[in-house]
């Protein structure tokens, strides 16, 4: 029946629109992601739901959409670290790259996927490609202790098509708060999810605990899911569908600042990162806590069914 009676609903205005079932939800994205829709009614539907902001129900329908249709990766040994990536770098450099070396020296299996979403800004991915990471195809396992990108068309173009209709409209879109909370691994997998700004945190966070999406939720660098290299964020742990603080923001105004970049550019950020790996530079101190909460979730996914896990990791 097209999307049009979707449309009639959520288009109705701040105060007017109405939600959708998460039913309805499912069935809309679904039309969108398999090209059913004209461009008319693709850029009705990213306006309409600018003005109305997205429930968790209709997020959680959305990603049901996704999980049908993603070209998934296979599950690893171990709980799959997913660092969304499309926001890039603006003014500190990009450390997501960073983040996901750290991690695979723990031993975990990584997986970063994105794409650029903003000209201006300095892509992970570019930082990969000066670290001699090319993407790789969606249906390679990841083996432990390797970082693997995958560009977000590979996974689902029509994924991709969405999130360009920022290009044209200059607004985002629910595909853009979409990738940062799905899973693309067909199996265990802990997502590290950001975001800019307070209302964001809370549906992304009313999300997880519909979908009980193993997740670790932060106020990342410019919408990145590093941790701010200057000053520790606050982190949220979701499992089971319950959430804990396990880390508290740092108060107070910065006494030291770590010796970062002076550029945002991919080359510069990459040398960094091997200075890093090597041992000439330390890491900042807020990506080492990062990579603690994060490889300690993992264990407690890998301990599935232990009641006591989530509160020794809230302790």
């Amino acid at each position: 029946m097209g999307i049009s009676p979707y449309i009639k609903e959520i288009g109705r205005g701040a105060q007017g629109a109405r939600a959708l079932s998460r039913e309805q939800a499912t069935d809309l994205l679904c039309q969108l992601l398999d090209g059913q829709c004209s461009d008319f009614e693709i850029g009705a539907f990213c306006v309409a739901m600018r003005i109305k902001g997205e429930t968790p129900e209709e997020m959680a329908g959305f990603l049901d959409a996704l999980d049908l249709r993603l070209t998934k990766l296979p599950r690893s040994d171990r709980p799959v670290v997913v660092l969304p990536s499309y926001n890039g770098a603006r003014k500190l450099p990009g450390l997501t790259t960073l983040l996901a070396a750290l991690l695979a020296r723990k031993g975990l299996p990584v997986l970063v996927h994105g794409t650029p979403t903003e000209d201006a800004r300095v892509s992970s991915q570019a930082v990969l490609a000066a670290l001699g990471i090319d993407p790789s195809a969606p249906h390679e396992r990841i083996d432990n202790g390797r970082v693997h990108f995958v560009a977000t068309e590979a996974l689902h173009p029509g994924l991709k098509r969405l999130l360009d209709v920022r290009r044209a409209i200059g607004l985002r879109n629910p595909a853009h708060a979409l990738v940062k909370l799905m899973n693309p691994v067909d199996g265990p997998a802990l997502v590290v999810a950001s975001y800019t700004h307070p209302e964001y945190a809370e549906s992304m966070a009313a999300t997880f605990r519909l979908m009980r999406t193993p997740a670790l939720l932060l106020r990342g660098t410019e919408g990145e899911p590093v941790a701010d290299p200057r000053r520790t964020p606050r982190m949220d742990l979701f499992l089971n569908g319950e959430s804990h603080t396990v880390q508290d923001a740092q108060p107070g105004p910065l006494a030291t600042l770590p010796a970062l970049p002076t550029s945002t550019d991919a080359a510069v950020t990459a040398d960094y990162i091997r200075d890093v790996m090597e041992g000439r530079l330390p890491p900042p101190e807020p990506i080492l806590l990062q990579v603690e909460h994060i490889v300690r979730a993992c264990k407690a996914l890998e301990a599935e069914g232990d009641p006591t896990c989530l509160q020794e990791l809230a302790a």
